[in-house]
């Protein structure tokens, strides 16, 4: 919006020529959406009060958790709201890699909504998981169809493999499976890791800031070239999404951090995960995704290490899964589990961003 409002005026007030640069935009929709976000957060939270939209704790859990009941829930409608606005309003809307980020985190956070909403109106009990599953299942399909038929040039459907140069595999109709199971893996790895006071938030900000960097390089032909990289045109665009992303999930971690004045709920995390995924999709970087989410897919194999071995053995490999339950029925304190799981995202993060040059 402000993109094409900036080219009617540039004639007249070269200052406006600014507005071209993605990296300026980019920064002003981090900063955009976390101002936006702590101003709204406020009344946000104080609707949810006055709605009763307060979480409940499940009683197998652990017991520091009990007195989290009643604290509000849905809180990410806060961070989607943010991130719609603030990309409406700084990125060229008729971008196709923009439509398709917002089309998935918008999708996401229907079926996430409506499973909080259920939850609140039946004593906790949402959507079913075959449920659950089937509506992610159909976007995921339905978006990976959209990439893989919007797609122009064949780098757009090579997948990329990390830290080996010029190894690139052509995925073809292949690729509408790999960009399904990106997006709705992402997407339940970070619902299933949302357990504690902003340990999903922090994370997600650092892997949007990354894949930011590979967005820009990608996205410009003498920086692809350098780098080895795919060149797709028009992926610096989505510079501005992963921005909004980034700045909308730090303004809600200053109502998100320990101890929570609100939860993110379903609709943040299925929302959140699956635009991340759906950017290393249009990026080219599933892989490299795998790497800089390490903790949330570390999360997901415990769940399903737990459960494997439970219903093979009957014994129980971790105290309690997912993996941060664990550490904290060994006596962790929460804030401590949160911030060192932050630490290793953190360092994972710093080793997918080193994929751009070792190669």
């Amino acid at each position: 919006m402000l993109m094409q409002l900036a080219e009617w005026l540039a004639p007249a007030v070269s200052g406006f020529n600014l507005f071209q640069y993605i990296t300026f935009r980019g920064v002003m929709a981090a900063i955009t959406a976390m101002l936006m976000s702590l101003a709204l957060g406020p009344p946000v939270i104080a609707v949810l009060k006055k709605m009763k939209v307060g979480q409940s704790i499940r009683r197998e859990g652990p017991s520091s958790h009990y007195s989290k009941s009643g604290t509000p829930t849905m809180g990410g409608v806060l961070m989607i709201l943010t991130i719609v606005l603030t990309t409406l309003l700084w990125a060229d809307i008729s971008n196709r890699y923009i439509a398709a980020a917002l089309l998935t985190t918008l999708a996401f956070a229907a079926i996430g909504g409506a499973d909080d909403y259920l939850k609140l109106r039946r004593n906790g009990r949402g959507l079913t998981i075959g449920g659950k599953f089937f509506w992610q299942a159909a976007a995921g399909l339905a978006l990976a169809v959209m990439v893989y038929n919007g797609a122009s040039r064949p780098e757009e459907l090579q997948l990329i493999v990390p830290f080996v140069k010029d190894v690139v595999v052509d995925m073809g109709p292949w690729f509408v499976l790999l960009a399904w199971l990106t997006v709705v893996g992402a997407s339940n790895a970070v619902n299933l890791t949302d357990g504690l006071d902003g340990l999903v938030v922090l994370p997600a900000a650092l892997i949007a800031v990354a894949l930011s960097v590979f967005a820009y390089t990608s996205g410009h032909v003498n920086f692809a070239q350098y780098l080895a990289m795919p060149h797709l045109p028009q992926a610096g665009e989505l510079v501005i999404f992963c921005g909004a992303l980034a700045g909308a999930a730090l303004g809600f971690l200053w109502f998100n951090t320990y101890p929570a004045q609100v939860f993110m709920g379903d609709v943040g995390a299925l929302s959140l995960g699956a635009a991340i995924g759906m950017v290393a999709v249009l990026v080219r970087q599933e892989l490299v995704l795998v790497i800089m989410g390490g903790v949330f897919v570390i999360e997901t194999l415990s769940v399903i290490i737990q459960v494997a071995s439970f219903k093979s053995t009957g014994r129980r490999i971790f105290r309690m899964a997912p993996l941060h339950h664990h550490f904290e029925l060994r006596g962790w304190p929460e804030p401590r589990v949160i911030v060192r799981f932050w630490i290793v995202s953190l360092l994972l993060v710093l080793v997918g961003l080193a994929t751009l040059k070792i190669r």
